[in-house]
Parts: structure tokens; sequence; C-alpha cells
């Protein structure tokens, strides 16, 4: 069963999200962003039985979010269907006027997630090293390093952690030899497939709405690079996400 552990299913993005979760053949893990994005995670869980959830505050709300939102994250916890906190991490992209308040922010949420011994959904963005230096101070916490991007070097200093790795469409593009890289070089039981839809639409869909059934691209250029069959990447990933969420 294909699995696509990350993505955003805002109706902002799905008029037609009915379809679109009805067209995926396997579950799905929307995640949240912030306090309106978390709500909605709710929503979507309460309505569609094939839509597990994560909550979190991105790092880009880091100057924004208030008190309360970190206090209902946790009281939305005891959903069963709640299987971890994210997204949530560091983005040092756009500027480092907010640094100190994006790490606080981030070790709140794994504080939250180490309480009630859930694993955490990690955005990294410019930002390897603080990400690697915070993590090992939580090294008890299970993590999620969505859609990897970082360097070989980085992946065996994220090895050592309870840590699996997000690979998603950015896989499938003509310039992604370093990530390709990396993923000749993770164990297989490293690994979760992804999309982070609507965002990054895997070859050969580059360019469009991306969907959560586009996961099926992304197994097999890992199989690809693995020289296994498909079913045997789908096979693997369904039970690290199984074994990873508690799914």
């Amino acid at each position: 069963m294909l699995i696509d552990t990350h993505c955003h299913m805002e109706q902002e993005y799905y008029a037609d999200r009915d379809e679109v979760v009805r067209s995926m053949d396997g579950l799905m893990i929307t995640a949240g962003c912030n306090d309106s994005s978390n709500r909605e995670v709710l929503e979507c869980i309460d309505k569609y039985s094939n839509v597990y959830g994560v909550l979190g505050i991105h790092p880009e709300f880091a100057s924004e979010y208030k008190d309360e939102d970190l206090e209902w994250i946790e009281n939305s916890l005891c959903h069963e269907r709640i299987v971890g906190i994210g997204e949530v991490g560091l983005d040092y992209h756009y500027g480092d006027n907010d640094r100190e308040e994006q790490k606080i922010l981030f070790e709140k949420q794994i504080e939250i997630a180490r309480k009630h011994n859930l694993p955490v959904v990690i955005h990294s963005r410019d930002a390897i090293e603080d990400t690697l230096n915070i993590m090992k101070k939580y090294s008890d916490v299970s993590y999620v390093l969505h859609c990897y991007s970082g360097s070989l070097e980085s992946a065996k200093e994220f090895m050592k952690l309870d840590c699996m790795f997000g690979i998603g469409g950015v896989l499938t593009f003509k310039n992604s030899k370093k990530l390709a890289e990396v993923v000749d070089f993770l164990p297989l039981d490293r690994m979760l497939l992804e999309t982070d839809s609507p965002y990054l639409s895997p070859e050969p869909h580059r360019g469009e709405r991306n969907e959560p059934k586009n996961t099926y691209f992304v197994a097999l250029k890992i199989a690809e690079i693995k020289n296994k069959k498909v079913e045997e990447i789908i096979e693997i990933t369904e039970k690290n996400a199984r074994t990873k969420f508690d799914l």
C-alpha cells in the first residue's frame, strides 16, 4: 500500500478534495503549519478514513504564533488519528532576523512530542547544522526529516539518531544528483515516501498540482536507484510508515 507521509490537504489547495482523497489508493498524513491549517487537519481526518494528521507550527510563523496555539495542539493530540508533531523546524532561507525565535519554537514543540511519545516531522531549509544540534539535545525523540535536502555527509550524522528520511518528488528531477546519492546510500528501512502536495510534483507531472497518489512515481525512482522492484519499495516504505507513526 502506498503511504504519503507528508501532504497538505487544505481546501485552499484542493477545491476537489473529495476526489483527490478518493483517487489515492492508500493512506496519507496531512500536516499542519499554523493555527488555521492545524484546525483543518482535524476537520480533514474526521471526514476521510484514510487520512491521518500531524499538528505543528512551521518556522515561518515563529514571530507570530501564540502560546495558545501550542496549547491547542497539545490538547488535540488525544485524537486517535493525530500521529505526530509537524511540520516544525528551522528555515533560514529568507534571512536570520528570527533564528533564535525559530529555535525556541522548535524546541517547545519537540518537548511536546517527547511528553506524548510522538514523532516529530521536521522542516529544515538552509539550517542543517542547527537542526542537527537541536535534535542531538533531544536524542530520545523520534524524527522524520521531511523532504530531505541535505548532503550525504549530513545524512550520515542524522542516521545516528532515531530518524527517517522523507523522500519526495524532487528525487525525480534531472538536477537531483545529490539527493539520488543520499537515496543510494540510505538503507531502505530509513526511507518514507511523501509528496508535499500540492507542491513539488514529480516527473512526469512536474509543474502540475501535486497529489498524494503521485507517491508512486517517487517509489518508482527509488526502485530504479536501488535496483529493486517498485512493489518492494512500496511494501518496505509502508512498513516504515506504519512503524514510525503507529498507523
